[in-house]
């Protein structure tokens, strides 16, 4: 059997064909992307844990840019690479928030589809929101923030509208507990609206004076409020 000659000392292999060649060049560079990609999502996931950190420690208007780059092991630059502002920083939390609470609400929606033990799973979690503190508390820093500073509140509030609508087009969100008629559709909202407020006040006061008001009368306080209000949405 004939073998292909040897190279000739310094002139290397044979040439590869201009299609494997362009071939193997696409493919590394797509594993570089992809790379790339990964390390660029692994970074923002490493910023949006050390925020929440942050956050939870000091607050958001006390919060440093330089206090959150370091928590998560990177740079200064490494968060403007990012996003533009602590705020962009918030609302990625945000809709990271939002997007578990939809996959929670999913979830009950799959597994229980008799109405009432679907309500009933519905109330425990709501009620049970109480024993987590710190997203209340931040998200009522980050009001009193929006409210305090007028010229970017309405900006502000807009945007979190946009990430709460967004997340009412996946079909999933409060008002399925509720009639699934569109003049109820009103009702409903009011009702998600109450549900949010006290939530957010019922674990203010109970993070302030535990003694006063304990994470599990906390709960059943909540517990209460949901029947009242869905109730109520459910009636008219």
């Amino acid at each position: 059997m004939s073998k292909l000659p040897a190279p000739e000392a310094g002139k290397g292999t044979h040439t590869l064909p201009r299609s494997v060649v362009r071939a193997r060049s696409l493919r590394n560079n797509a594993e570089s992307l992809n790379k790339h990609q990964l390390r660029t999502e692994e970074t923002r996931r490493r910023l949006l844990n050390a925020a929440a950190k942050v956050f939870s420690k000091v607050g958001f208007e006390a919060a440093r840019l330089e206090d959150i780059a370091k928590e998560a092991g990177h740079t200064r630059g490494a968060f403007y690479a990012h996003f533009s502002r602590k705020e962009d920083l918030f609302f990625a939390l945000l809709e990271q928030k939002a997007y578990q609470h939809l996959r929670t609400i999913q979830a009950i929606v799959d597994e229980h589809p008799d109405e009432k033990e679907r309500i009933q799973k519905f109330r425990e979690y709501y009620a049970n929101l109480a024993a987590n503190p710190n997203w209340s508390m931040l998200m009522l820093e980050f009001k009193l923030f929006a409210a305090r500073h007028p010229k970017l509140r309405d900006k502000l509030a807009a945007r979190h509208r946009q990430i709460r609508d967004s997340f009412k087009s996946g079909g999933v969100n409060w008002l399925q507990i509720c009639r699934a008629s569109d003049d109820a559709q009103a009702e409903g909202s009011m009702a998600r609206i109450a549900l949010e407020a006290l939530l957010h006040g019922v674990t203010l006061e109970s993070a302030y004076d535990p003694v006063v008001l304990p994470k599990e009368q906390a709960a059943r306080m909540l517990g209460h409020i949901f029947d009242l209000l869905i109730g109520s949405a459910q009636s008219n």
